[in-house]
């Protein structure tokens, strides 16, 4: 199930309120600012903090 475009373009990171980057092939939003990515289950984003997983260090450059 794909994610609707337009909702990716007004969510953003709930702790940093920035921008996130969209990543198909792991079905996560990402979140540079706070090194989280927030999981994409059924093609809804969860945007739990609780359930984002911790950014390496690599992925956060």
């Amino acid at each position: 199930m794909e994610t609707d475009p337009k909702l990716l373009e007004i969510l953003v990171c709930p702790r940093t309120k920035t921008t996130l980057h969209y990543d198909r092939e792991k079905q996560e939003l990402v979140s540079r600012a706070a090194g989280l990515a927030y999981p994409i289950r059924g093609g809804v984003p969860i945007m739990l903090a609780d359930e984002a997983r911790q950014l390496t260090d690599e992925e956060r450059r």
